[in-house]
């Protein structure tokens, strides 16, 4: 089967390691045995690779946790085919630095590295939408001038800078890493359809997300751009949908209000479009927290971010996912509770129903051969 067919018929199946904070047994209740050490991430990490997981979100945030970046590159080696979805907060690292520690992490990885384009403000720090947005966008194009460029030549707002390219050549040829991104503001449609490749939204209904899409196509237009979609959702798979809805209940059963709104408020997206919007969606559900058929907002409840569920026996979820499929969403992020657990579980009964891919591989940026790039088979300078 052909590359193209495969992207028609197929998916990009991730999934997500918790390094900063992310995982418990019950929403709300934070258990020491799920905090986001290395040991516990990891195991999920090799687990996700194991499975056949096509890629994994490693995240970036200000919590307990770890370092992303230096997380991936421990991380890196220890993985057989999984690709690594490493977020990068832009502006946290001077960017000829930042491209030098991309270059060397993907070539560890032998080009299965992926980027999280991040542009909400730095711990500490706070700048308007507009310069944030302004700051992503130089970050990105020095990125992409050191890949695909003899020289960083370049001039903006933030960086001013003019260095020869050598050292920051990844091992990805046809352009580097892909970058994915996920931002609601006019400002960050903006940024992805002028620069990234995948574009990541969190569930909504059917209607609103086509919508989505449809915004980002005719954006991308303008720059003669193809972008691909995804979804970064959670999932809750059993083998009966009672099972499921009951297992979704539990997650919410030692939850206090009070507590789940300061988890939410101390999040550095917090007050994000985005947010508001899976703010909304919850309040519009049923009394079950139900916004439509299999999807559950309940996980809104104590978490900013992602705020909602696929629930619902092995068919349901996946026919959840062709749905999602047909609208021309290519590429999952899912994560459950517990998620090592739910891990297993969505590995079980749903994965091997679906054709899966890697983008990096589909979209022709992994070379056949050993590239010649300093850190490969490039001559030594």
């Amino acid at each position: 089967m052909n590359k193209k067919s495969i992207l028609n018929n197929g998916a990009e199946i991730s999934w997500f390691a918790p390094i900063c904070n992310g995982d418990d047994q019950f929403l709300g209740d934070h258990d020491p045995n799920y905090k986001s050490s290395w040991e516990n991430t990891s195991k999920i990490v090799l687990k996700a690779d194991e499975l056949g997981f096509r890629n994994i979100l490693c995240p970036s945030s200000y919590q307990v946790g770890q370092d992303t970046m230096t997380f991936a590159s421990a991380i890196a080696p220890l993985t057989k085919q999984i690709n690594l979805l490493t977020a990068i907060r832009c502006g946290e690292i001077h960017p000829p630095m930042l491209a030098r520690s991309i270059a060397t992490l993907d070539h560890i990885l032998k080009g299965r590295l992926t980027l999280n384009i991040i542009s909400s403000d730095l711990p500490g720090t706070s700048l308007s939408s507009e310069m944030r947005y302004q700051r992503s966008n130089e970050v990105i194009q020095i990125l992409k001038q050191g890949w695909n460029q003899d020289f960083i030549d370049f001039k903006g707002d933030f960086y001013n800078i003019n260095l020869p390219s050598d050292p920051v050549k990844p091992y990805q040829q046809n352009g580097g890493p892909l970058l994915y991104f996920g931002g609601y503001s006019p400002q960050g449609i903006e940024l992805c359809a002028q620069h990234c490749d995948v574009y990541l939204m969190w569930p909504e209904i059917i209607l609103n997300l086509k919508n989505h899409i449809e915004n980002l196509k005719m954006k991308s237009i303008k720059y003669n751009r193809e972008l691909q979609y995804g979804l970064r959702a959670h999932v809750i798979v059993r083998e009966t949908e009672d099972e499921a809805k009951e297992y979704a209940n539990k997650l919410i059963s030692h939850l206090k209000i009070d507590k789940g709104n300061e988890i939410r408020n101390r999040a550095l997206d917090s007050k994000s479009y985005g947010v508001s919007l899976q703010s909304e969606m919850r309040n519009q559900s049923d009394k079950e927290y139900y916004i439509e058929d299999n999807l559950w907002t309940g996980i809104g409840l104590a978490r900013s971010g992602c705020g909602s569920a696929i629930v619902g026996n092995p068919d349901q979820v996946y026919e959840k996912i062709k749905k999602y499929m047909e609208i021309g969403i290519k590429s999952f992020i899912l994560s459950g509770y517990p998620n090592s657990s739910e891990l297993d579980l969505f590995a079980k009964y749903v994965l091997p129903k679906i054709q899966t891919f890697s983008f990096p591989e589909i979209l022709n940026r992994i070379p056949k051969n050993i590239p010649l790039s300093p850190l490969a088979n490039g001559k030594r300078n």
